[in-house]
Order: C-alpha cells, then sequence, then structure tokens
C-alpha cells in the first residue's frame, strides 16, 4: 500500500484527513504526543468514524498505525522517508515545533537517494499554511538539502473544511463528525502528479477558495460563539436559536459575500448565498452540539491582522464596503473570558492593566487609526 505520514492524531486528523486517506488505499501513520491514542492505534490497527446524521452511519478506517515523536523521534524521520504523502492537522501554533522532524525526514530521504516527489500539505485553518510549514522547515536545511527540496518535494497550500466538535468517548480513537467535507488542494504547487486524492478538489488558484471558507465557516462559527457567549449561551445550535445570534451570522455573511464578490470574479452571488445558507443548516446540526468554549478559544489569535475578523475588516475599509457586523463581533472577542482558556486569560489581564487603545493595537495589529478607534467605539459601547 502506499504510505502516508499525518502530523495529528486528534478528532480532525482521524475524522477527516485520516478518512480520505484511507478512501485513496494508503496506510497511514499518526505522529501524535498522545499517547493513549497512539498506543489505541497500535493495538488495533483500525478505528471507527460516524456521521452525525439521522442514521448514525459509522465507517471503518483499517491500515493505521501511530508514533509518538515525543519518544520516538527516529521513528517519524523513517516514516517520511519511506512515505508518499505527508499531511497535518496540528493547529497553526504547532507547526513550527514539528518543523525540525520534517527537515531530517527530508534529509532522510536526500541521503537515501530517494527521487520520488514528495508533498508536504498543511491541513490548517490557516491561509498559506504549507507555505507557513516550509518557511519553518528551510532554516534547518542545508544548500544541497534546500536543492533537493526544489526538485523533489512540494508543499501545496490547502483548505479543509469539516466541522468535527469537541468529543469524549470511552474509545480514545472513535469520533463523530458532520457529514460534509471539503478539501482543496493548489495543484500548481503539487511535486507529486501522479497522486491524485479522490475526494479533494483541486484548483490552480488556492486563494479565492481559501478566503470563502476561512471567512465564511471560520468567520461564521465564531460569530456565533462570540455572540453566543455574549448573551450566556454554552453551545452553538442553542445560541443560533437566538434571533440576535442568528442575525449577527447573516450580515457577518452578508458583508463576506460582499467582500468575496469585490475581490474574485469566479465567485457568483447566487452560490455565495446558497453556500452560506448551507453554513447555517450545518451550524444548526441538532447531531452536533458544539459548546462555544471549543469554537471560541484562543481569541488572541483570532484577533490577528490576518484572520478571521481583522483582515475582512481592513479589505472591506479598502473598498469602501460596510464592516459593520464583522466590527460588532470583533468587540465582543475583548468580552470573552474563559479561566480555562490562556489566551482568554491573557487578554483579560492586558485589558485590565493597558488601555483599551494600546491593548487594540497589540492584539490586532492594526496601524490605520479610523479602524482602531472603530473598534474602540464599538468595545465600549458594549
Amino acid at each position: 500500500m502506499k504510505k502516508a505520514v499525518h502530523f495529528g492524531a486528534g478528532n480532525i486528523g482521524r475524522g477527516f484527513i485520516g478518512e480520505v486517506l484511507h478512501d485513496n488505499d494508503f496506510e497511514v501513520t499518526f505522529v501524535d504526543v498522545n499517547e493513549t491514542v497512539i498506543d489505541a492505534l497500535n493495538a488495533r490497527g483500525s478505528y471507527e468514524i460516524e456521521l452525525a446524521e439521522d442514521t448514525a452511519r459509522r465507517i471503518p478506517i483499517h491500515h493505521v498505525s501511530g508514533i509518538n515523536n515525543g519518544k520516538d523521534p527516529e521513528a517519524v524521520v523513517q516514516a517520511i522517508k519511506a512515505a508518499h504523502i505527508v499531511t497535518t492537522a496540528i493547529g497553526p501554533n504547532i507547526l513550527p515545533f514539528i518543523a525540525e522532524l520534517i527537515a531530517k525526514g527530508i534529509q532522510a530521504r536526500r541521503a537515501g537517494k530517494i527521487i520520488a516527489p514528495i508533498d508536504f500539505i498543511a491541513c490548517e485553518n490557516m491561509i498559506g499554511g504549507s507555505d507557513f510549514l516550509k518557511a519553518k522547515v528551510l532554516p534547518f536545511l542545508s544548500e544541497a538539502d534546500i536543492a533537493y527540496v526544489d526538485t523533489y518535494v512540494g508543499f501545496p497550500n490547502a483548505a479543509v473544511d469539516r466541522i468535527v466538535p469537541g468529543q469524549t468517548h470511552v474509545d480514545p480513537l472513535f469520533v463523530v463528525v458532520e457529514p460534509f467535507s471539503e478539501w482543496v488542494i493548489d495543484e500548481s504547487q503539487i511535486r507529486n502528479t501522479v497522486i491524485h486524492l479522490k475526494g479533494v478538489h483541486y484548483a490552480r488558484d488556492l486563494e479565492p477558495f481559501i478566503e470563502r471558507k476561512l471567512f465564511s465557516v471560520n468567520t461564521g462559527h465564531a460569530t456565533v460563539a462570540y455572540n453566543g457567549f455574549y448573551y450566556g449561551y454554552k453551545t452553538i445550535d442553542t445560541a443560533l436559536q437566538d434571533e440576535r445570534v442568528m442575525t449577527a451570522l447573516v450580515n457577518t455573511q452578508k458583508e463576506t459575500r460582499d467582500l468575496l464578490l469585490a475581490k474574485w470574479e469566479l465567485f457568483d452571488e447566487a452560490e455565495l448565498l446558497a453556500y452560506h445558507e448551507k453554513i447555517s443548516g450545518r451550524f444548526v446540526n441538532p447531531h452536533l452540539s458544539d459548546d462555544i468554549s471549543r469554537v471560541a478559544r484562543t481569541p488572541i489569535r483570532k484577533l490577528g491582522y490576518n484572520e478571521r475578523f481583522i483582515r475582512p475588516i481592513r479589505e472591506l475599509n479598502d473598498r469602501n464596503l460596510s464592516f459593520a457586523s464583522h466590527l460588532s463581533t470583533a468587540a465582543k472577542l475583548f468580552k470573552y473570558k474563559d479561566e480555562a482558556d490562556e489566551q482568554a486569560v491573557e487578554l483579560q489581564k492586558l485589558l485590565a492593566t493597558e488601555p483599551l487603545q494600546a491593548v487594540i493595537k497589540s492584539v490586532t495589529g492594526l496601524e490605520e487609526m479610523s479602524l482602531v478607534k472603530a473598534l474602540e467605539a464599538s468595545i465600549s459601547a458594549l
């Protein structure tokens, strides 16, 4: 069988990327530091996922194993050496921590005179995830290694979309996922053109698809979460029963459509509207009761300059388009509190010890004072 190495044996890794790789006849080696999950993968060599729908259909995933990269990094290097494809679903903040290990895997391939091309695909909720990963890997490589990368190693960017809520089961490998999924890969950046994954969409220009997904799904989900928290709800589905939360989502989606239509000629307004209505339906799936605390976690990261609220705000402002709904939710991020969330605690400490305007500039990276003051006014009005 073809061999895949996937960094991240969490719910997304097992419930989405692992399923696609399995459907494409790959033997999948999951790399993670979760000893319980890794041991279970090695003991059983299989697991099940369940679709969150009325039939609760279960799908068996076979030919899987695991490596604890904290305990056996050399095994990861050897797995990369033998792999046909490497993927990640570990979160943007964790990518830098696997860069050296990936570099060693690439060096092992070069030392072994392996000329079969390979692609490293970061399946993360970020724009340019694989570009980011490559930038972290290159400093660990020599000039000769980099020349090898230029010829045989690809880092194609990707966009992924599947809601996998936080969950706990007796079986540490079992995971419930929504029926919908989408994985788009930039085919212009691929080195191994022989591998063509069924169930994956390949695009010559990925950026429009990434922005459509991030600004629609991620921004939309976060809009529900932060408005839901502000109005006292604990889960996404219950929050959306509140007309104020649903209105915030609908208005944010309208602003998102305006931005996407202004930026990209390939999108059609009616198709975008249908896409957004489908997303709203996914959020209210009664079989997916997602905790607001999971969706709202890491608020400082979500307030980043190129993240799901500030970037659309900047780009809508540049085009003289309304960003009122995005701004309203961004303001509510500053009111988010969760003692179990390190960033939420840090944000509240900053707000308690520093002037509001200084905190806004620090966490958002905004320099345009009209936007800083608009956000400051919106926060103060809450």
